[in-house]
């Protein structure tokens, strides 16, 4: 069995890049590239967070055969990135996202982050405030969301989320896959 053969197939099936596999993995591109060519192998450790993220239970990895759909998302399932530079914490809600229409996260803003600065694209963005106030920069507007308000809007423009509170900021963000 081509074990990097059928990560790299899962990766591209889930539309991420080497890097974006690596990022939530905290394993380097170089290394991803080198497992998807075989010429590495991973621990049993590092392919069963690879195989997390990726959305693949060990069992069907090694079986090929394809599960139901999955409908209950665990907690542990959850993939967890910290930007300490821009003081957040993004928590990948659902393992399959990529393969879906939107990609649902939690993120968790600390006092003065901010989530990083996207391109313009053809995805729609839902974003609910679940604690603290957060402030939108869509192109040259700003908007602003307490806790328990939203905020919709076509990625057609530069974007960018901040935390406008004195304490922290806690919202799920919601991405249409559209721009894929």
């Amino acid at each position: 069995m081509q074990i990097g053969k059928k990560i790299k197939q899962l990766r591209l099936k889930k539309g991420l890049t080497q890097e974006e596999l690596g990022e939530r993995t905290d394993l380097s591109k170089g290394f991803i590239s080198q497992l998807e060519r075989d010429l590495n192998s991973p621990s049993i450790e590092t392919l069963f967070s690879i195989l997390n993220v990726l959305g693949c239970k060990p069992k069907d990895f090694f079986d090929d055969e394809h599960s139901r759909t999955k409908v209950v998302f665990e907690k542990e399932e959850q993939t967890v990135n910290v930007d300490e530079e821009k003081k957040y914490t993004l928590h990948w809600l659902i393992s399959e996202s990529n393969e879906n229409d939107m990609e649902p996260v939690l993120i968790i803003l600390d006092k003065g982050g901010q989530f990083k600065e996207f391109e313009p694209s053809l995805s729609q963005t839902f974003i609910y405030v679940l604690h603290g106030r957060v402030q939108l920069t869509l192109g040259k507007q700003h908007y602003f969301a307490s806790i328990g308000e939203s905020l919709y809007f076509e990625a057609s423009d530069h974007h960018l989320l901040q935390n406008a509170s004195d304490d922290i900021a806690k919202v799920i963000y919601v991405v249409t896959n559209s721009y894929l």
